[in-house]
């Protein structure tokens, strides 16, 4: 009893850590919470009095808990099932709770999350293991069932993706990502003097058919009209987050880490000239979304 009561200390000292790489696995709270508790059920099973780096260990217990998740998601649906009982060790607060789910993505990064959708089972182990979290591809890859090497290859395929390839050196990103990250603060504060100052005066927005489901493109001209439909639109938007979109700052929204809007924006001179919201799915899919540094 004293050794279950003593591991069960130690699970819930790593708990924050371990959340962390189920959630970057993931992408969902719920199912993160999820792989916490089948991973907490197959430790409690174990004999771990000879485990010298208890938190290795437990990390790697997680890690092919989501594994099995993310192979397992062709054969059924992709919203995140919400735990069915409260467990002491997973927290009553964590439990299908938009809010933190958004704080949660916010800090990982939107666009992180969804190149993240993007990549094969092993490759998202591979990567968030090693590039996130340091742990030596030669423990990665007998979860895997890959040599080392062939597991520094996976990682290296998915960072490519999540890089992507170098910005035209005319895009003064920093600058770019100033304004986009001023637009996003603007229209979630619903500051109006604010988001004024960022857009030219005969600012166009423009949304596709997805967005609005209308029969038309919707066009709005004017930054006074642009401004009062963007905070309108935005006020509520979550799972919100920079992202290089062809190269330039862009926003995406991505619930749960699945894309399904994305804004890009023309600046001239220091001022958004154009908006571009982009809902329609093969639309989507020709952006090359990569992630900003």
């Amino acid at each position: 009893m004293d050794e279950h009561h003593g591991l069960t200390e130690r699970f819930v000292e790593h708990r924050p850590h371990l959340r962390a790489v189920a959630f970057r696995m993931l992408g969902s709270l719920s199912e993160a919470d999820d792989a916490l508790q089948d991973a907490w059920l197959r430790a409690s099973r174990a004999d771990v009095r000879q485990v010298q780096n208890l938190a290795g260990w437990l990390t790697t217990v997680v890690a092919r808990v989501c594994l099995n998740m993310l192979r397992s998601r062709g054969s059924r649906r992709e919203e995140p099932l919400d735990i069915q009982a409260a467990d002491p060790l997973l927290g009553a607060a964590s439990m299908g709770n938009p809010e933190q789910e958004v704080e949660m993505a916010d800090s990982v990064g939107v666009a992180l999350l969804v190149v993240l959708d993007t990549l094969s089972p092993a490759e998202r182990v591979a990567f968030v293991l090693h590039d996130l979290f340091a742990v030596p591809f030669e423990e990665i890859a007998p979860m895997l069932e890959r040599s080392p090497e062939a597991t520094r290859q996976l990682a290296s395929r998915a960072r490519r993706r999540v890089k992507g390839a170098a910005p035209a050196p005319r895009v003064d990103l920093i600058r770019q990502r100033e304004i986009v990250a001023a637009f996003l603060s603007a229209t979630r504060s619903q500051d109006f003097q604010a988001l004024i100052t960022l857009l030219h005066p005969d600012v166009l927005l423009r949304a596709d058919k997805a967005v609005m489901l209308t029969a038309a493109p919707v066009v709005v001209h004017g930054a006074e009209a642009v401004a009062k439909g963007a905070m309108a639109a935005m006020q509520r938007a979550q799972f919100t987050g920079p992202a290089l979109l062809d190269g330039a700052v862009g926003l995406v929204m991505a619930p749960y880490g699945h894309l399904r809007v994305a804004i890009t924006f023309t600046l001239v001179d220091g001022l958004i000239t154009d908006i571009d919201v982009i809902a329609e799915p093969e639309r989507l899919d020709r952006l090359n979304l990569t992630v900003p540094d």
